[in-house]
């Protein structure tokens, strides 16, 4: 069996854990077999989409690793700041623990919550404490590796720039992150499993995943938000809701140690920075006999309630075919939770940003102001979620099953794409535009209805050109998510078109009755583009 350098760097630590009762050879053995099995099914943490053979997925390894390496370039800046501690350091702990908890997320319940070895281990002489070692073990090597890869290049900036007292300081703290990280992720864990079990345990997994995407960026606008801007200064304002931001405590521990401030509120942020890792490695430790237990929850299914369909997809489709593969495509999207883990996050940014340049508005002028402005228009940002949402609907956890296309009787594939294409924009983008529609009249009046009604045209036309563009001539739900990745490249170039759409619409509705026409010439394109699709 394959011999990983991982495992020769947890043989340092053989008398530790020894010291607390493992068996380390045992421990070892999984934690090999557990690596070679992650071959085979690579952690999304890595990003590695292709799997077609052991060089490519070589190829794929090293190339996410360059691509955490390049992003990690990103706290170089930062760390040669020497005017202050707390907000160079401050910023840097939250672009690390950013990156690593949306690269962990997505894959950390899979090495958490895995028990398909419990059937071969609860039969073998292996003690508990030694299975839930190896466990924690095979989350870490994952999380320092990525942790290492980020902050490599950034550490050795800051031992030649900043000197060794800087520099340790530095890399403790890295550790301190990734241990806080990876226990408070699993706690988060027990407490889920705690409450909930069977299929509800994993949905409810699934929304917990998709609510910390989300939070961490609302998190990290906080944290910008504890700087203000005087003269080109920057100046930190301690207050008392920054003890829940744990970015704040770790350049306030810098501020401490290195600067020599003695205020209270650093002092208290310096406190939790060292002991809430520890703390939460200890609560853990309690905690793991039940959430062992617990555990087997996950091995219980439920099955779903059969639920009447409405009238709704009657109305929108105009062929039965259509509308039977619109009420497919919405259930698809509703059961599939890898769908969801990587469409819902996006979807709650296209609700999000909007807001945020508009509060970034507001904070430089008065409400008033931006309330007569053309700020509704950053409604458009709504619609980035359209290519995401439109590549994902390749995909499926169950795409083995696409050979059921071909036994359809079904003339052309014109139906599929149809009711497909229908059940996200109702399903998914309807809810987020019509909300941030009824809101934005109420900031900017009501007046605005016709510029909304121009945007809902515009992404209708948007949604047909991703679907050409990224999807051509393959089938809604018939590849493998492993492959999802190689395509985020045109993901991203397509943001570059509604950025176009929403600089025509600022100029079309500058001129008399720009708006208006500039409607209408769109409400034709959406007929004839929908009806040749």
């Amino acid at each position: 069996m394959k011999s990983y350098p991982s495992l020769k760097i947890v043989d340092v630590f053989k008398g530790v854990f020894q010291r607390f009762g493992v068996d380390y050879p045992a421990m070892r053995r999984i934690l090999q077999i557990k690596l070679t099995m992650d071959r085979r099914r690579m952690p999304t943490v890595f990003n590695e989409a292709g799997r077609q053979n052991k060089d490519n997925e070589s190829n794929q390894f090293l190339k996410s690793l360059w691509i955490y390496a390049f992003l990690g370039l990103v706290l170089i800046p930062f760390i040669l700041i020497r005017d202050s501690y707390i907000l160079p350091m401050t910023l840097v702990y939250g672009v690390l623990m950013f990156l690593l908890m949306t690269s962990m997320i997505s894959d950390f319940s899979q090495v958490l919550l895995d028990i398909r070895d419990k059937n071969i281990l609860n039969t073998k002489p292996v003690n508990r404490r030694t299975v839930n070692a190896a466990k924690m073990v095979h989350v870490s090597i994952y999380m320092f590796i990525l942790t290492g890869t980020i902050t490599g290049i950034p550490l050795l900036v800051s031992l030649l720039a900043r000197g060794w007292p800087f520099f340790i300081v530095f890399l403790g703290q890295i550790i301190l992150i990734d241990l806080l990280i990876v226990v408070v992720t699993a706690l988060l864990y027990i407490l889920v499993l705690r409450f909930f079990d069977g299929e509800k345990l994993k949905d409810i997994i699934n929304y917990v995943q998709i609510a910390l995407s989300l939070s961490i960026v609302v998190g990290y606008q906080l944290v910008i938000r504890s700087f203000e801007i005087f003269n080109l200064d920057f100046t930190f304002a301690p207050q008392w809701w920054q003890v829940f931001l744990p970015p704040v405590w770790y350049g306030a521990l810098f501020e401490t140690l290195l600067g020599g401030s003695r205020d209270i509120y650093l002092i208290v942020f310096s406190i939790l920075a060292v002991t809430v890792p520890f703390l939460s490695i200890y609560i853990y430790i309690r905690a793991i006999p039940s959430f062992e237990r617990n555990l087997e929850k996950l091995s219980h299914q439920e099955q779903g309630k059969k639920k009447k369909k409405g009238r709704l997809g009657r109305f929108l489709c105009k062929t039965r075919e259509e509308e039977i593969f619109y009420y497919f495509a919405r259930k698809m999207m509703k059961n599939e939770r890898q769908f969801k883990l990587k469409v819902y996050p996006v979807l709650g940014l296209s609700f999000v940003i909007p807001f945020i340049l508009i509060f970034n508005e507001v904070r430089m002028s008065s409400f008033e102001e931006v309330a007569a402005s053309r700020y509704y228009l950053s409604v458009y940002f709504s619609a980035m979620m359209i290519p995401t949402v439109i590549l994902m609907l390749r995909y499926s956890e169950n795409f083995k099953g696409s050979w059921v296309y071909k036994a359809l009787p079904v003339t052309n594939r014109s139906p599929i794409v149809k009711g497909t294409l229908k059940a996200f924009i109702v399903a998914l983008y309807v809810p987020v535009f019509t909300a941030l529609s009824g809101i934005f009249m109420f900031i900017f009046s009501v007046n605005i209805f016709p510029d909304l009604i121009v945007v809902w045209l515009v992404s209708s036309l948007y949604v047909l050109f991703c679907f050409k563009v990224l999807n051509g001539e393959l089938m809604p739900f018939s590849e493998s998510f492993e492959m999802a990745q190689q395509e985020t490249g045109k993901v991203l170039f397509l943001f570059v078109p509604i950025l176009v759409l929403y600089g025509i619409h600022f100029w079309v509705g500058g001129l008399t009755f720009g708006t208006p026409v500039y409607g209408a010439v769109l409400f034709v394109a959406n007929m004839v583009l929908w009806r040749r699709l």
